[in-house]
């Protein structure tokens, strides 16, 4: 009974319509404050599951005609890449341009990275592959700007990005700690020739290359039609959702994220909903959350009971303490990781993307996050949200945190001081 009220009391929230609403605040200021262009003819189709998204990824690499460009941290060499790169290799051979970027300290990280004799063989069939930054002596000056961002435009007319590489484990898990959970999307509109520059500059920055033309900006078509067996968008704003490509360059722009999480959660007027793997803040975020609860601003952090990096847990812990104590309701998700990174404010925009809430996303890596402005995909996000919260989580209580081990405790607590290298 207690599950059935919450998740009927989050959905009364998600559907609530605002007579003021903050989505107009924080699209001005990245309009006026970063020159993010915002385009109002898009499609967005989510994927929380990683066979829904891999499926529907190859059906649309497998219609290309022009082009499939393709940027990640990791390809991980193991069963989905091999089938994409199989994918990739025949579109190749019908003449579709394909090129591909990785993170050299993204593959490095995973267990199962791409050598120098699979680069070769996928350049021998015609795949265009650089790996950004590679991993030489003396190691730790690789250490900084990665590229964290996961992007794929397929002829400049179907875009994705999100939070999942190319693994097996978004679609069978991690024995450690069982499912995988992440969050991708499908865009289509206008807001794909954004996602198109973002590749295509640090393609040609990288490679040297001077790519550029029009038919890699094909401009407005209906690529929902085009290209079939795709799930589709059947919400009321279906082809006029609002989104701007929130883009963070160390160099160019190295601030946005930062700032767009600063001023979504200080405007941010009813609630905030977060799901994050590594919630690792820095202060101004902290402060900022505190400042929303003392305002009266509902806020609900999601984050993994296990997680993929020894540390993290215990900072975690330490920073879920802080924020159950000024007010916020704080859950974990059990029987499984939740590596999805979410933020919907107000029940009217979301910001969703690579970007986690740690240092490392926001004052060091390339990331790409979406700004969603669209109470409709919002309330999409806010229902898985609301389902995990109901059906795999516990909530945090000053009780249940008393039961965390000591030396958990101390280790967070120390963990902490690491908190702007995280």
């Amino acid at each position: 009974m207690r599950k059935l009220i919450l998740l009927l009391a989050c959905l009364m929230m998600v559907t609530a319509m605002r007579a003021q609403r903050s989505d107009s605040a924080v699209v001005r200021f990245l309009q006026e404050t970063y020159g993010v262009e915002f385009t109002d003819n898009n499609r967005v189709c989510l994927f929380s599951k990683g066979q829904a998204l891999f499926d529907d990824l190859f059906t649309a690499i497998s219609q290309a005609r022009e082009s499939v460009h393709l940027e990640y941290f990791n390809f991980r060499n193991d069963s989905i890449s091999d089938q994409l790169f199989r994918l990739l290799a025949r579109k190749a051979a019908e003449g579709v341009e394909v090129r591909a970027i990785f993170d050299g300290w993204g593959n490095r990280s995973n267990n199962r990275p791409l050598k120098h004799r699979h680069l070769d063989s996928l350049r021998n069939v015609g795949i265009e592959i650089y790996q950004f930054d590679p991993i030489r002596f003396p190691w730790i000056n690789h250490a900084f700007h990665r590229d964290h961002r996961k992007i794929v435009v397929i002829d400049g007319m179907v875009a994705y990005t999100g939070g999942m590489n190319v693994a097996d484990y978004y679609i069978k898990g991690k024995p450690e700690f069982g499912e995988w959970r992440d969050l991708h999307l499908r865009i289509e509109g206008d807001a794909v020739a954004w996602l198109q520059s973002v590749f295509v500059n640090f393609w040609n920055a990288i490679t040297h290359q001077d790519l550029k033309g029009t038919k890699y900006y094909p401009g407005t078509r209906q690529p929902h039609l085009m290209y079939k067996g795709l799930c589709t968008d059947t919400t009321q704003t279906a082809g006029q959702k609002r989104v701007g490509v929130v883009n963070r360059d160390p160099q160019d722009s190295p601030k946005i994220i930062h700032d767009t999480f600063l001023q979504a959660i200080n405007s941010a007027r009813t609630n905030i909903q977060i799901i994050s793997p590594y919630f690792v803040p820095c202060r101004h975020i902290t402060k900022a959350l505190r400042r929303a609860q003392k305002r009266g601003v509902r806020v609900q952090v999601m984050v993994s009971e296990k997680c993929d990096v020894p540390i993290t847990p215990r900072v975690v812990d330490h920073n879920m303490k802080k924020l159950m104590r000024a007010g916020a309701e704080v859950y974990y998700f059990q029987g499984g990781f939740h590596h999805s990174k979410i933020m919907m404010v107000d029940s009217t925009y979301a910001f969703v993307g690579s970007a986690n809430l740690n240092s490392r996303s926001l004052s060091f890596d390339y990331e790409c996050n979406l700004l969603i402005a669209d109470p409709h995909t919002t309330a999409e996000l806010s229902r898985i949200f609301c389902t995990d919260m109901t059906e795999r989580c516990y909530l945090l209580t000053p009780e249940r945190w008393k039961k965390i081990p000591i030396r958990k405790r101390i280790a967070g607590w120390f963990g902490n001081l690491l908190t702007p290298f995280m």
